[in-house]
């Protein structure tokens, strides 16, 4: 069997393999250096003085004997003289201004807002109006001439311009409201606060910083409100200071001034009035027109000069200067209102040949305001006069919105029927248009338009497509030019053909 058994290792020395070393001797190694002095090199270079021409400097009376001097002098003083008395007598150059910076486009389009809802719904940009601090553009949805009465749902949109951030297909804040909006203007003084007045007669006051319920108060379909859609809505400066009412037209003929009651989220009645055809014709000699049938407001307008006077124009082109504070009583019933009806008129001008879409007092002169409607013409008008100062063509359709620049007296654009906005200085002799604003779209109206007055620079445009443009100016059509006071003063002063 096997068996385990240990056996004793055997080692074999290599007969040709073996094992060596070797060291190298250390290595010396030495570090300099050097450093360099600064130098600086210069040079200069000198030219041949001229010894005559340095005395001759040095003595200023040696210019008389200067040879031919006195004979060049002599030649010339009479032209020079003849040009320069011409030149002093000249008005080529008056109101020119040498502009340093480079050529700009007169218009560029910053923006295009628009609200998916609204446009899915075919609505129309009725009304746009820029806040007190100039930030932030609101816009009113409804429809232009809206034959039927209408119980479609609307919106009112706002974007923050500033907002670095902005989303032009999506409002920063979106009211729904029940029936299409006809008018809006935001407040003087609080860049919260809005009102609006409703095709269904209503007028609404919005908070924009309350985000669960915006509305402030609101008039309802009390006795005291509205029958018909409302036209225009306006912020007035009551008695108290700092207060403010809300004036609103509608084209039933009653303009209404209502105060807010905030606790009990409500528009309180103050003053109503009445336009009616048999008082409104004892002002006019050439409006036909007879019985007590109410006159319809399509455009109004307070003066920034007179708190207690406003302009308002009608349905059959009628241009009226009213007074807040009149007592005469209006020749209809008050049907149960609140308060006691009023006649308003104090003045009547020309009439004009259609409905009144659009009226805006100057403010640089207190006499001065524009009116334009159905007629294609922008009508310049002095309150103390009957017929219109001048008349400009500005387009072949419709005129829907007239507005005076804020910062240029004799500068104003109008919102036409065929899409374009109209831009017209008064200080060219030339009866065209400044600039154009033509956003593209065939067959959608401009319907709205405002400046806005904390950046000049910005122009709102709102149209029947659904869209809101806002446009850069060049300053060619903000800044004011040194005489354009002055002829704005001429033209007042003309008298009306």
């Amino acid at each position: 069997m096997f068996t385990d058994e240990a056996q004793v290792s055997v080692s074999i020395q290599s007969s040709w393999r073996k094992s060596q070393g070797c060291q190298t001797r250390a290595i010396h190694s030495t570090e300099t250096g050097v450093q360099t002095r600064s130098s600086v090199a210069s040079s200069t270079q000198t030219e041949l003085q001229d010894h005559v021409t340095t005395q001759f400097l040095q003595d200023p009376h040696n210019m008389l004997h200067l040879p031919g001097l006195n004979d060049f002098l002599r030649q010339i003083e009479a032209p020079v003289i003849r040009e320069l008395v011409r030149n002093a007598k000249s008005h080529a150059f008056d109101g020119f201004q040498v502009n340093w910076e480079e050529h700009n486009q007169m218009v560029v389009c910053l923006h295009q807002l628009q609200h998916p809802r609204a446009l899915e719904q075919d609505l129309h940009v009725t009304s746009v109006s820029w806040s007190c601090t100039g930030a932030v553009i609101a816009c009113a949805y409804g429809r232009m001439a809206e034959g039927d009465w209408s119980n479609d749902k609307s919106y009112i949109c706002t974007w923050n311009i500033d907002h670095g951030g902005l989303n032009p297909k999506q409002a920063d804040l979106v009211i729904d409201v029940p029936t299409p909006v006809t008018a809006l203007c935001c407040h003087p003084k609080h860049p919260a606060l809005m009102t609006g007045g409703l095709y269904s007669g209503e007028v609404i006051i919005w908070d924009t910083s309350q985000s669960t319920d915006p509305v402030v108060a609101q008039t309802g379909m009390s006795a005291d409100s509205h029958r018909e859609p409302v036209c225009q809505v306006t912020w007035v400066p009551l008695q108290n200071k700092g207060d403010f009412g809300v004036l609103s037209a509608c084209s039933g003929g009653r303009i209404l001034l209502w105060t807010v009651s905030a606790e009990q989220g409500k528009c309180v009645l103050k003053v109503a009035f009445a336009l009616v055809q048999q008082q409104v014709l004892s002002k006019s000699t050439s409006f036909k027109g007879q019985g007590t049938s109410p006159v319809g407001v399509t455009s109004l307008d307070l003066s920034p000069w007179d708190p207690d006077t406003f302009l308002v124009g009608s349905e059959g082109g009628l241009l009226l200067r009213c007074s807040l504070s009149s007592q005469t009583p209006a020749a209809v019933p008050s049907e149960c209102l609140s308060v006691p009806l009023r006649a308003p008129a104090v003045f009547s001008f020309r009439p004009g040949s259609g409905p009144v879409h659009s009226i805006h007092c100057s403010p640089f002169h207190r006499n001065l305001f524009l009116s334009a409607g159905t007629d294609g013409l922008a009508h310049l008008h002095s309150l103390l006069q009957t017929n219109p100062l001048r008349s400009i063509r500005v387009s072949d359709t419709y005129v829907f919105k007239v507005q005076w620049s804020p910062t240029r007296p004799l500068l104003f654009a109008a919102a036409t029927g065929q899409g374009e906005v109209q831009i017209f200085d008064l200080s060219r002799r030339s009866l065209r248009p400044a600039a154009t604003i033509d956003p593209g779209g065939v067959g959608h109206a401009a319907t709205c338009l405002a400046f806005n007055c904390q950046n000049p620079g910005l122009l709102a445009v709102g149209k029947t497509d659904g869209t809101v443009g806002v446009w850069k100016l060049s300053t060619d059509l903000t800044e004011q030019i040194p005489t354009e006071s002055h002829l704005l003063e001429q033209i007042a002063n003309q008298v009306a053909e």
